[in-house]
């Protein structure tokens, strides 16, 4: 058996509150108003004037119009309820079968489609937070499709590479040297590594990556890591890197493996984009924040191109390859990292002068034990 819907609910709503109305004029007129009718007899009787031979005449009379009147009231009061009541109900439920309709169309894969006003505040309301799904559907979607066409072009050179080579030392085009394995593997560790990223991208963007933040020391790790890239360098090398950081008890709440990532992208970012001059790494404190900081002298990046340098696949130099780019995607994981430590991640750049890219994590309140993990949904 089929539930009722919103409409008939309505509907006999109106029509039970407009019956028990009735039933309560009626009852209560039937059972007090012929005694009001004698009480004004009587009062009419002390006055010097007999009715006690028409009373009941007069009672009955009363009874008579009174009952007829009631039905014609209840007629006519039914009548004019129930058209109210019906008018009442589709004035509510055609703006929610509009929504109903429009949902449909969204869930059929068309996403413009868009509500109107109402007169009613809340349904006004209500197609407004549709009207706001939709567009972030709209862009989900986008974003969906921009993701699958970036990842084929991505793909595709590293795969034409391994097809071509392979097809010609199976037939023989191509002699069996090391330097063709070599470069087979340097396009394999190509895919391998954009599989990653796109692994963790896609963990980021699903809401939720497991961290554990702790109070973090900030400026032994930077120095850590920037003797990591150092040992990496020949003393000789036209970029230099170098270390702002003196202050050993500046303390940051976050996770150093993502912290750790974090630098590394980036100094390897500014190194690539480098040919020469000098890398800085600083950190500082700033009210409840501390600032880290990887400034280049390379070549810099146009001011129309800031508001895109950490989407995904973006690159400011497109004359470079993926073997000297990376992959398009580690900045991105570096927003959405700091993101979910409560920090924000910037960049100022000019061309051919340099970029530098800053964030800043929360200080930790109090100094615990790690945490087990936060969710970011």
């Amino acid at each position: 058996m089929s539930k009722p819907n919103l409409r008939g609910r309505l509907f006999w709503s109106h029509l039970v509150v407009m019956a028990i109305g009735i039933i309560s004029m009626v009852t209560i007129g039937w059972l007090y108003s012929p005694r009001l009718f004698v009480v004004y007899l009587e009062r009419i009787e002390s006055r010097n004037f007999s009715a006690a031979q028409v009373r009941t005449q007069l009672v009955q009379g009363f009874h008579f119009a009174w009952g007829r009147s009631m039905v014609w009231a209840g007629l006519l009061g039914g009548i004019a309820a129930s058209s109210a009541s019906y008018w009442l109900s589709r004035r509510i439920i055609q703006p929610l079968l509009e929504m109903e309709a429009v949902t449909r169309e969204f869930a059929s894969g068309n996403l413009d489609r868009r509500l109107p006003a109402y007169d009613i505040q809340e349904l006004t309301q209500l197609a407004q937070s549709v009207n706001q799904m939709a567009t972030e559907l709209a862009q989900v979607e986008q974003r969906r499709r921009e993701l699958v066409s970036d990842l084929s072009h991505e793909l595709r050179t590293p795969l034409t590479i391994l097809k071509g080579y392979l097809e010609a030392l199976a037939d023989g085009t191509v002699a069996s040297e090391p330097l063709v394995y070599q470069r087979l593997a340097r396009e394999t560790a190509r895919l391998q590594r954009l599989v990653n990223d796109l692994q963790e991208l896609s963990q980021l963007e699903s809401g939720y990556l497991p961290i554990q933040p702790q109070s973090l020391a900030i400026c032994p790790l930077l120095r850590s890591l920037v003797a990591r890239f150092q040992g990496q360098r020949l003393p000789e090398d036209p970029v230099q890197i170098k270390l702002d950081c003196s202050d050993d008890l500046l303390r940051a709440w976050a996770d150093p493996e993502r912290i750790e990532q974090i630098v590394v992208n980036l100094l390897a970012n500014a190194l690539r984009y480098t040919e020469q001059g000098q890398v800085v790494v600083s950190a500082w404190s700033e009210a409840n924040r501390v600032w880290i900081a990887v400034a280049d002298t390379g070549v810099g990046m146009a001011p129309e191109d800031l508001d895109y340098v950490f989407d995904r696949f973006w690159r400011a130099d497109r004359s470079r390859d993926r073997t000297s780019g990376g992959t398009g995607i580690g900045l991105t994981i570096c927003r959405r990292l700091v993101a979910l430590h409560g920090g924000h991640i910037e960049v100022e750049s000019t061309v051919s002068k340099g970029s530098t890219f800053r964030f800043w994590l929360p200080k930790p309140t109090e100094p615990t034990t790690p945490a087990k993990g936060v969710q970011l949904r």
